[in-house]
């Protein structure tokens, strides 16, 4: 019974592996379960058996490909140790082009959920934990680099807001072509925004440094003579 189970979890996850590549090459308008089936090397049947519709299979499509996405970034965070370094890498994975699940590369799923997000309850619940997820993995690294006195005592939950709705707009721009916004131009947009929301300094660099602070009393002092010039 076990090995029929893992059977049946090893071809569901080819079946997945297949509508993410299929959907992000065409659309999920353009995707039938046949064209899914036959990219994974297996039946329509079967492919409907296990997701019913071709909308279930763009929700769990997509929570398969951002799986995978947190897979790969829980290990490659593990090797940073300061929380500037990690919310920099979480950038530049997101960012990625031809890197695997999760990068742009996959955001053509995004653009059909949003549009179908508003007409169907079940993609909408799938959305909404999809970002909620994502939002929260952004507020706990900044709570640790707050906590370690790296980042400015911003609204963690706020600052993370703001940051995915920036990363969601650029991204849709770079997935349709915009001559104006490459990958490049998002990830340095990105995370220039997150230095000077958060008070570290960025170059470009693949590791920031530090922008020295003044101690509070004389920041605070340099706020009145401001305030009384």
């Amino acid at each position: 019974m076990n090995q029929r189970r893992e059977l049946s979890e090893a071809r569901r996850a080819q079946m997945l592996d297949a509508a993410v590549l299929v959907i992000s090459e065409r659309g999920l308008a353009d995707t039938r379960i046949a064209d899914i089936a036959e990219r994974a090397g297996a039946s329509p049947a079967l492919v409907i058996y296990h997701f019913q519709t071709r909308d279930r299979v763009l929700g769990q499509a997509l929570t398969w490909s951002e799986e995978r996405f947190y897979e790969r970034a829980e290990r490659e965070l593990a090797a940073v140790t300061r929380p500037t370094d990690q919310l920099i890498r979480l950038i530049e994975l997101s960012c990625e082009r031809g890197q695997g699940a999760g990068g742009l590369d996959h955001w053509g799923l995004w653009l059909d959920m949003w549009a179908r997000a508003p007409h169907d309850p079940d993609v909408a619940r799938d959305r909404r934990a999809l970002d909620a997820r994502w939002r929260a993995t952004i507020a706990e690294i900044v709570r640790r680099g707050q906590k370690a006195g790296e980042f400015e005592q911003v609204d963690a939950d706020e600052f993370a807001l703001r940051l995915s709705a920036l990363m969601d707009g650029l991204a849709v721009q770079v997935v349709l072509g915009d001559p104006d916004v490459s990958a490049a131009r998002m990830l340095e947009v990105c995370t220039r925004s997150a230095a000077e929301s958060l008070g570290f300094a960025w170059s470009g660099a693949a590791r920031p440094a530090r922008r020295p602070r003044a101690p509070v009393a004389a920041r605070d002092d340099g706020r009145r003579k401001g305030r009384a010039g």
